[in-house]
């Protein structure tokens, strides 16, 4: 499909306002116990996606210190909130950093 200008300016117009999370590991992952906290991290992370408040969650499986990435609806502040108390977070396992950003209706990952 061929994008306009009036294309492209509609769809600006709709865009929606969005937080993204970089998730970073810290040496501390390789204290004992790390795992344990890891896996709570993770169910935290899968309620609230289940709750649409995280509805895009990527981890991150290389070997740089990059851990996730996320899509939030709430605004930075509140999302820094939301970050503090993380478990992982909190462990200091992970550091992390906040991006406000722009999304466009109907964008979706493939099934």
């Amino acid at each position: 499909m061929i994008m306009t200008d009036d294309d492209m300016k509609n769809r600006l117009a709709q865009a929606k306002t969005f937080t993204l999370v970089i998730l970073r590991k810290t040496p501390r992952m390789a204290e004992e116990g790390a795992r344990a906290i890891v896996w709570e991290h993770g169910r935290r992370n899968m309620g609230l996606q289940a709750d649409g408040v995280m509805p895009l969650v990527f981890p991150v499986a290389d070997e740089t210190d990059v851990s996730g990435v996320s899509v939030f609806v709430g605004a930075p502040d509140e999302v820094r909130g939301i970050m503090d108390g993380d478990p992982g977070v909190a462990a200091g396992l992970f550091t992390y950093e906040i991006h406000p950003c722009r999304g466009f209706p109907g964008s979706a990952l493939p099934k």
